[in-house]
């Protein structure tokens, strides 16, 4: 599947002492994690989105939101924009991963696409087939019916000399006959 970036805007707001906004480009097989050091009773608070300009589709998003001891906070798949929020129950680092999921209907709409294009190029090989076996009929008409021209032609010559010889004949006999010769 071609790379292609998407750029993913995070803003994540803790409200330790002022908000964060995060900028975060993906391509469509990478997964990008960012962690924070956070200490605990600190209410978490985060909307993320895609910005997807430039290309044909609107791509989905995975999230997954862990903290220090790996349980699970917020965990989302398929998803093109959204909130989570959580308070800290310990302090330590939290971890947020993202990653870009292929939509399904996008592989049925490349699928369908591709299907498409195979009917359309088989379409335009199948006249290419039938043009190729015209043509051939049509060079061999070509060569039949020149064939049938040269031999008119040597005929229509030969019966023209044939003609002149015989004019000839008959014109010398008659001024014998009429002693001019």
């Amino acid at each position: 599947m071609a790379q292609r970036s998407v750029v993913l805007a995070l803003a994540l707001w803790c409200l330790v002492a002022d908000g964060e906004a995060v900028w975060l480009e993906l391509s469509t097989t990478a997964t990008k994690c960012f962690s924070e050091r956070i200490q605990s009773n600190v209410v978490v608070i985060g909307d993320y989105d895609i910005l997807f300009d430039g290309y044909p589709t609107r791509p989905i998003l995975s999230i997954q939101v862990t903290s220090p001891y790996g349980k699970v906070l917020h965990h989302r798949e398929k998803v093109m924009q959204g909130q989570f929020s959580f308070n800290t129950a310990e302090p330590g680092v939290y971890l947020a991963c993202f990653s870009v999921d292929t939509l399904d209907k996008e592989l049925v709409g490349v699928a369908l696409e591709l299907t498409k294009l195979e009917t359309a190029v088989q379409a335009v090989h199948g006249n290419l087939m039938y043009l190729r076996s015209k043509e051939s009929d049509m060079r061999d008409v070509s060569d039949w019916t020149n064939f049938k021209i040269t031999w008119l032609s040597l005929m229509s010559l030969s019966v023209c000399v044939i003609a002149s010889i015989a004019q000839l004949w008959h014109l010398k006999r008659f001024f014998r006959k009429k002693k001019l010769i």
